[in-house]
């Protein structure tokens, strides 16, 4: 233990002496999160705190039009600005200055109208309450009318099929409404026959604590994955520290000495551990006390420290496993710095880091499971989203230690090997 120890002191005085090195690795993962977040966190937010500038061209001036404009002004979701000219405001979409414009065409109230009457004198007729409909209403019947979308061609999918999907909602409600109204006129009513409000209808549960809802925000999911991003970026530093000791020939007088190359990593460990775990302190820090005074929400850890720090020390166990493994194989610095960086970034694109596995294609998803962020970053959400105990998170961290143990073994087998008589 006392030559684990040395070895650490050892590595602590070569890492102190870059202390340009050691404030990027901690002020740069700040930097990022920071940004991540700000720009991430309209993404979090109420639906209403956002509002989307988009074009409304009315061609129709009549009951659908104006209805449609009452769904997209109460949905709170988009900010209506009346355009005139079709073509006008389709340039306007393409050139990128609006993200939508909706053109709601000339007639459309008419039109509707005259179907819905068609199909019900149609039904009613058929029940003998009405005569058949006339050859000039079957002839309208038959030509549909559309109201046509532009999009920016920069919009994101998911955002043109939630669009679409709410417009098509809202024209529905209006056409079963026109229906119902249309029935009511037929058949000589004054008063309201039909319940038009829909019958089947979506509740949302989600966890509480207490009487306040558990509900995610930018902070709980950036804050631990850029973390993690951190974590992992630090096999950078340590395989290119390996590198340097191999080539300034530290580790041939090392060999010299009566220790073993395991006491050696076992000192790096060590160091390098603490590094990670005062990496995810700042991280914390930031999500408390930095967040609100951008705007954006705090970082909720009441109760949660103790988990949260568990998770992120065999994390760090993880990411040390694989750098010391880099740096047990590497030869230069040239091979150990862009490998490094470069299958860090991978494996953030894997762990579901960058985008969320979810959206993920299946082949992606199937792959993301051998990523060791994911395995961390999900321990992560367990801790902040699902407020799991050691038990719950036991899977995820046995797999962290797991590949901290796997790569230690490699790394220790082949230097053996390379350095045997």
């Amino acid at each position: 233990m006392h030559k684990i120890w040395v070895s650490a002191i050892k590595e602590y005085k070569l890492l102190s002496r870059d202390l340009g090195g050691i404030a990027i690795l901690f002020l740069m993962p700040l930097a990022l999160l920071l940004v991540i977040t700000l720009i991430q966190d309209s993404s979090f937010k109420a639906v209403n705190s956002v509002k989307i500038p988009i074009l409304l061209v009315d061609n129709d001036q009549g009951e659908v039009a104006a209805s449609i404009r009452e769904g997209l002004s109460s949905s709170d979701a988009f900010a209506i600005v009346q355009e005139q000219n079709a073509e006008t405001a389709k340039a306007k979409v393409f050139n990128g200055d609006y993200q939508l414009a909706i053109v709601i065409p000339a007639t459309l109230s008419q039109r509707l109208a005259t179907k819905v009457n068609d199909n019900v004198e149609r039904m009613l007729a058929a029940f003998g309450l009405e005569e058949a409909p006339s050859m000039a209403l079957e002839i309208e019947k038959v030509q549909p009318i559309q109201v046509t979308l532009y999009f920016d061609p920069a919009t994101q999918g998911s955002f043109k099929n939630q669009v679409k999907s709410g417009i098509d909602k809202m024209i529905s409600k209006i056409e079963t409404q026109t229906i119902y109204k249309a029935f009511q006129e037929q058949l000589g009513e004054e008063d309201q026959l039909f319940e038009t409000e829909p019958f089947i209808t979506f509740k949302e549960v989600t966890p509480t604590n207490g009487e306040a809802e558990l509900i995610p925000n930018s902070a709980q999911h950036n804050v631990p994955a850029w973390a993690l991003f951190a974590i992992f970026f630090i096999i950078v530093p340590l395989s290119i520290n390996m590198v340097k000791e191999k080539n300034q020939g530290t580790f041939v007088r090392l060999r010299t000495q009566p220790i073993s190359y395991a006491t050696v990593l076992g000192g790096k460990t060590i160091v390098y551990l603490a590094v990670c775990l005062i990496q995810f302190a700042l991280m914390l820090l930031v999500g408390l006390f930095v967040f609100p005074l951008l705007g954006l929400p705090v970082l909720d850890v009441s109760g949660k420290l103790p988990m949260l720090f568990l998770v992120a020390f065999f994390a760090g166990l993880a990411a040390i496993g694989l750098g010391l493994l880099l740096g047990t194989i590497a030869k230069t610095q040239e091979q150990a710095a862009p490998f490094g960086a470069t299958f860090v970034v991978i494996l953030a694109a894997l762990g579901g880091v960058w985008v969320p596995v979810f959206i993920m294609p299946k082949f992606m998803q199937q792959l993301s499971n051998i990523s060791p962020m994911n395995w961390g970053l999900e321990g992560f959400y367990d801790v902040f989203l699902r407020n799991a105990s050691v038990l719950q998170v036991l899977p995820e961290i046995s797999l962290l230690f797991l590949f901290f143990l796997v790569t230690l073994l490699i790394s220790i087998l082949y230097n053996e090997k390379k350095h045997a008589v």
